[in-house]
C-alpha cells in the first residue's frame, strides 16, 4: 500500500526530565516495548526499525523480535538519528514515530505516509485544542496552518493570539477557533533527511527550541494532517502514571 516507506523510531537512553524513561517499567514492561508492540499492531504493513543510542535499549527490543540500529550518542536531534539509521534502512520515505508515544494509531501513521507520498519533503500531524489551559501551556507546541494545509509556523506561545480578548481565552473560544496542537510525529523524504544536518540552524529554531522550524526557515514546506485520536506523550513520571491508568 505504501511502497518505499519505513517507520524509524529514534530512541535516546537519557532524558532530562525523566531519566531513562524508555526503560521505565509499566506493568512490568519497559515503555519502549509498549510503543514497539503498539506500532507493530497498528501498522503491521510497514517495516519497523528502532534507531537506538545505547545497547541497553537494544536488548529488550531485539529480545522481543524488533529490529534495531545502533546510532551515535552525539546526535542533537531525533531527525539526525533517523538520518543515520536510514543509511542502513535506505527507505525513500520515512515515518518518524516517537519512542514515548504509546498510543499512536494506525490512522495517524497512514495519514503521514499518504502526505509524504505527495510533493512535500516533510509532513506532520496536529490535533485541535479543546482546553484553554493546554493552549497556554508552553510544553504543548502550537502550529498555525495555511489554507492549503501547509504549516506557517510552530511556537510554544499561544497562536493565534486573541487580541480583542487581550489573550484571555476560555475553553469555548479555543474550541471554536483554529487552535492546533502539534503532535511530534513526522514523515520525511530521504533527500530532506540527508540534507537536514547540513542546513544552518534557524534563528527561530534556536529561540523556540523546535527543530522543525529549521525546515521552514530554510524554505521547505511541511504538510500538516489532522487527527482527533487520543495521544499521551510520556515526558514525566506523571505521564507514565496516566498511561498506566489508560491500560487499566
Amino acid at each position: 500500500m505504501f511502497p518505499d516507506v519505513a517507520i524509524i523510531v529514534p530512541c535516546r537512553l537519557e532524558s532530562t526530565r525523566f531519566p531513562r524513561k524508555l526503560l521505565h517499567e509499566i506493568k512490568r514492561k519497559p515503555l519502549i516495548l509498549w510503543v514497539a508492540e503498539r506500532i507493530a499492531s497498528e501498522a503491521p504493513e510497514l517495516p519497523l526499525f528502532f534507531a537506538v543510542d545505547d545497547p541497553l535499549l537494544t536488548k529488550p527490543l531485539e529480545t522481543s523480535g524488533f529490529k534495531t540500529i545502533l546510532t551515535s550518542v552525539e546526535h542533537q536531534s531525533g531527525t539526525d538519528r533517523i538520518a543515520e539509521a536510514n543509511t542502513t534502512v535506505r527507505a525513500k520515505r520515512i515515518v518518524n514515530v516517537q519512542a514515548d508515544e504509546p498510543l499512536v494509531t494506525g490512522a495517524q501513521i497512514r495519514t503521514l505516509a499518504e502526505l509524504i507520498a505527495g510533493p512535500v519533503d516533510m509532513a506532520t500531524l496536529a490535533t485541535p485544542f479543546t482546553r484553554a489551559a493546554d493552549f497556554a501551556n508552553p510544553n504543548q507546541v502550537k502550529v498555525v496552518v495555511r489554507n492549503d494545509g501547509r504549516a506557517l509556523y510552530f511556537s510554544r506561545s499561544p497562536m493565534p493570539y486573541a487580541r480583542d480578548r487581550a489573550g484571555q481565552v476560555d475553553d469555548a473560544w479555543v474550541a471554536a477557533n483554529p487552535c492546533y496542537r502539534h503532535l511530534g510525529l513526522y514523515a520525511y523524504k530521504a533527500e530532506l533527511l540527508e540534507r537536514f544536518a547540513t542546513l544552518p540552524p534557524g534563528r527561530m529554531e534556536q529561540i523556540e527550541k523546535l527543530e522543525q522550524l529549521r525546515v521552514l526557515e530554510n524554505g521547505y514546506e511541511i504538510a500538516v494532517g489532522f487527527t482527533k485520536d487520543a495521544s499521551i506523550g510520556v515526558d514525566t513520571p506523571e505521564d507514565a502514571e496516566k498511561f498506566e491508568q489508560v491500560l487499566g
